[in-house]
């Protein structure tokens, strides 16, 4: 096999894959992992998910698409309506409600493993957007992102995949930084 055999047979497997909206969406994604605001991380995850559900649908993987859809809608929610104080009643509701909105597009979307995936990847994005406490955040988010590693693997977004694979990074690291045990610092004299 020559170099130039290589690189068709490269660009053949790879190049359909990609678009434009999964770069922008791996781009948002990352941006919104360093933004400084709990506001502008959920208005960049949501802009990241409109990208991604436009990048799964080009990719034809449309249970993606509709869950990335919800999960515009609960970041924008999250990001105006729930602040550092306690959370208004109608945001569960409503949160309950685009839960059950997501299991009957999963059901409308089937196709198979890959929207078993999407499907459970986006309920438990939900329940951790209602953590209180970043560690039990940290570990749903953890599962989400493994079940959505899995659908895009099945579906082969590279795009899609690459932007799990540093989530699930982050998200590990986080978690072993925050079971540590803290140790107190000694009173100097």
């Amino acid at each position: 096999m020559t170099a130039a055999d290589l690189d068709s047979l490269l660009s053949n497997a790879v190049l359909p894959h990609l678009d434009i909206f999964g770069a922008l969406g791996l781009f948002l994604g990352f941006a919104s992992g360093i933004m400084p605001r709990r506001s502008l991380i959920l208005v960049a995850a949501a802009a990241c998910s409109v990208c991604f559900a436009l990048h799964f649908a080009h990719l034809g993987a449309y249970t993606g698409a509709a869950m990335c859809s919800i999960s515009v809608m609960q970041s924008l929610v999250a990001a105006l309506a729930i602040g550092e104080r306690a959370r208004p009643a109608w945001i569960v509701l409503l949160f309950a409600g685009s839960s059950l909105l997501a299991a009957g597009l999963t059901l409308a979307t089937w196709n198979g493993w890959p929207s078993a995936c999407a499907g459970i990847g986006a309920l438990l994005a939900t329940l951790a957007r209602l953590q209180a406490h970043p560690q039990a955040m940290r570990r749903l988010f953890f599962a989400a992102s493994s079940c959505w590693a899995v659908h895009n693997w099945l579906v082969g977004s590279v795009f899609g995949l690459t932007g799990d694979c540093l989530t699930l990074s982050a998200l590990a690291f986080a978690l072993l930084r925050g079971a540590r045990p803290r140790t107190a610092v000694p009173a100097t004299a």
